[in-house]
């Protein structure tokens, strides 16, 4: 006989015998002479009770705690693994750190303070002379706080010959200071032939010292 048959068989059993338990016939104060279906039943309902309830107040929070703690253990790992990357790459590091602070103090050297931004507008100046323009005005703006520096604007009304213009333009870039140029606007100037009427607007950039920060 099959594994199959047997446990159909011990099945068809057990249906039979739980058919005819009748409920109203039990004697309620004398559990001891219930038949063994029902005292089996009853077990195994208790025993499901006693798992469901011992899984919803102690497995279930030990679960969670456990989950917790899963989910912890891999940031500790993620944290542990960077840590190690930057002890292992710490001497480099420090060099990055060296050449970055070398770098921003090439910069911020090229940034002129108050007293050299007069020297500044005569450097501005003299690269357009030199480049054969004619200035209309040169006016320093109201300075514009950024956050980690001043803004400094300056307006500037030139004519000049069109590669002349251009050449001022270049010398400009090539300053020993930081100075953008914005806002071209070049108009010919109808009875001066050849010649050209250019306003821009040309920043510089100052740093904040600790006052103003």
């Amino acid at each position: 006989m099959s594994l199959t048959q047997t446990l159909s068989e011990k099945f068809s059993t057990w249906r039979e015998a739980v058919s005819e338990v009748e409920v109203d016939q039990l004697d309620w104060e004398n559990p001891g002479s219930w038949p063994s279906v029902v005292k089996v039943f009853i077990l195994v309902a208790v025993f499901v009770v006693c798992l469901l309830l011992g899984y919803s107040f102690f497995t279930k929070s030990q679960v969670e705690l456990l989950n917790t703690s899963q989910a912890k253990e891999e940031l500790l790992k993620v944290e542990f693994k960077q840590k190690a990357f930057e002890a292992a790459n710490l001497d480099s590091l420090r060099k990055q750190m060296e050449e970055m602070q070398q770098i921003f103090g090439a910069l911020v050297s090229q940034l002129p303070s108050d007293t050299e931004v007069p020297g500044l507008l005569e450097d501005i100046t003299a690269t357009g002379v030199d480049n054969g323009l004619e200035f209309q005005s040169i006016e320093l703006q109201s300075e514009l706080a950024q956050e980690f520096y001043i803004e400094l604007p300056i307006d500037i009304d030139v004519t000049g010959s069109y590669h002349d213009l251009g050449a001022f333009v270049s010398g400009i870039s090539g300053l020993p200071r930081i100075v953008t140029l914005h806002d071209f606007e070049i108009l010919p100037i109808e009875d001066r032939p050849g010649v050209m009427a250019m306003k821009i607007l040309a920043k510089t950039y100052r740093y904040k010292d600790e006052g103003e920060q």
